[in-house]
């Protein structure tokens, strides 16, 4: 638990500074400086990659994180589980390029709006897939080693200011569009280098491997778990990636641009809850391996009330500011209006569930998860498929948001039947009461001339008035004794 506390401390603040930049880059400056088919653009780049790449890994970070405390051992060298993982990826990779390469007129639309555009970048996402598993092993390896953090200030941070350079360049006539895109793969490749770097720099770069180490048995489980990570990983990708592939193929690289920009909004509750899944899922690996079930029931406990605070304050604070969200990134993107509602509510499952697809995955019965995450695909693209042609991006929301509640009602009822684990108490129907109220307040908040002046002076009262209550009836002890620490020392500072 210590573990996770300070990595999920360092690392969530790690986060909300890639968050910032993320709003300075999306949600600021991508509206104002480049066109919605340009951002549809760069967009469909990385989705494609992310569905390819994991595609590539062969499953082998769900046998990382599940398998590696067999293999923990640093006088030992890990018995050379990286060089195995490397080459497992090689492996994969070579099918995957291939695939993606055979696929071209499939995935290419030339009757869309912006098909032209997509066509002159589409082998940009080779490199894309390429660096794209590696960073997958890399950072996957780096949180077996109890050291999730790197990964995220590698991406989360590094890589936002270095797009936030290209979109300075492009913005005062330095570069052109093409430039702005090849500056953004080799953007979107760095943090990548960065960890192979930080790997040999930190002296974890051990890549001959101990076969001598993997014996019959070890080797028909790697191979078990590694064919339903194959499921999970990618279907798990698949979720993540279908609505934005299937609005470009359905509405265009326009409107894709449109949801891109307003599903950044409402994605933004959901920057903790992947922090604490990367620390955790190592830690209940563990704890599984022990049979400690007393561990993960406090971790899911508390991670999801936690979550939930956290989540439902920016939820909040975002729909209360929805019109002076949408003055700032322009009439063009007012379609795009109930799509952050939407998926901002589609998020708050995810946040009450918190690590639950950690656990599961983790545990003997981690095959499940895979059959759920097929589920959760079958049902994105079906909805999606109905539903984009009748509301257009809003019904990508929509489909979204019917996906994900199934696809977590599913996980819920799993877990409390296969081990009576479930995250919620009176506190969780507490702290949602709680934000209503904030929100209610909020409306009755008469609207200033300037929407900076209203932005501050909405956020604030909504942050008091949702925050006071919730430390007052200790709905999280986690958070509290962070706010106690944090005021400690701004008193000791003073003093």
């Amino acid at each position: 638990m210590g573990i996770i506390k300070k990595q999920s401390i360092s690392g969530t603040i790690y986060s909300y500074v890639g968050v910032v930049l993320g709003f300075i880059t999306t949600g600021l400056l991508y509206p104002q400086i480049f066109t919605t088919e340009e951002i549809g653009l760069l967009r469909i780049l990385v989705s494609y990659s992310l569905l390819f790449a994991q595609f590539a890994g062969l499953g082998i970070n769900t046998v990382t994180i599940k398998l590696f405390p067999y293999f923990r051992n640093y006088e030992r060298k890990h018995h050379g589980y990286l060089g195995l993982a490397l080459l497992v990826s090689t492996v994969g990779l070579i099918i995957s390029v291939a695939a993606f390469v055979l696929l071209k007129s499939s995935i290419l639309d030339t009757d869309n709006e912006g098909a032209d555009l997509f066509a002159h970048y589409f082998y940009y996402i080779v490199p894309l897939i390429i660096f794209t598993l590696l960073f997958n092993v890399f950072d996957t390896y780096y949180r077996v080693l109890y050291n999730a953090v790197k990964g995220i200030i590698y991406k989360e941070v590094i890589q936002r200011i270095l797009i936030l350079i290209l979109i300075v360049l492009f913005f005062v006539n330095i570069i052109d569009f093409h430039q702005a895109v090849i500056l953004y793969t080799i953007a979107l490749i760095s943090p990548t280098i960065l960890l192979f770097l930080s790997l040999i720099y930190n002296k974890q770069l051990f890549l001959n491997i101990d076969l001598s180490f993997v014996d019959r048995k070890l080797s028909y489980e790697m191979m078990n778990v590694g064919v339903f990570g194959i499921l999970a990983s990618f279907s798990a990708v698949l979720v993540m990636t279908i609505d934005t592939i299937m609005v470009e193929r359905i509405l265009g690289l326009s409107s894709l641009g449109v949801y891109t920009i307003t599903f950044f909004f409402g994605a933004l509750i959901l920057v903790p809850l992947r922090t604490m899944g990367k620390i955790s899922s190592v830690v209940i690996a563990d704890a599984w391996r022990e049979n400690d079930i007393n561990v993960i029931n406090q971790i899911y406990k508390k991670s999801s009330i936690s979550l939930s605070v956290i989540g439902l304050l920016l939820f909040i604070g975002i729909w209360g500011n929805i019109d002076n969200i949408l003055h700032i990134i322009t009439d063009k993107y007012l379609s795009g209006k109930y799509v952050i509602l939407f998926i901002g509510i589609a998020s708050l499952f995810d946040i009450a569930l918190s690590i639950s697809p950690h656990i599961i995955v983790n545990s003997k019965h981690y095959r499940y998860l895979t059959y759920f995450l097929i589920i959760f695909a079958i049902l994105l693209i079906v909805s999606n498929y109905i539903l984009i042609p009748i509301y257009g991006i809003v019904g990508a929301a929509i489909a979204t948001l019917i996906s994900k509640f199934i696809y977590n009602i599913i996980k819920y009822l799993f877990l409390y039947s296969k081990y009576k684990l479930q995250p919620f108490n009176f506190k969780t129907v507490l702290v949602y009461l709680i934000a209503i109220v904030a929100y209610g307040v909020s409306l009755l908040l008469p609207e200033q001339r300037n929407y900076i002046v209203d932005i501050l002076l909405r956020s604030s009262i909504i942050t008091i008035i949702f925050m006071v209550p919730v430390y007052y009836f200790k709905i999280s002890t986690d958070i509290n004794s962070k706010i106690e620490t944090t005021i400690k020392k701004i008193v000791t500072i003073i003093s």
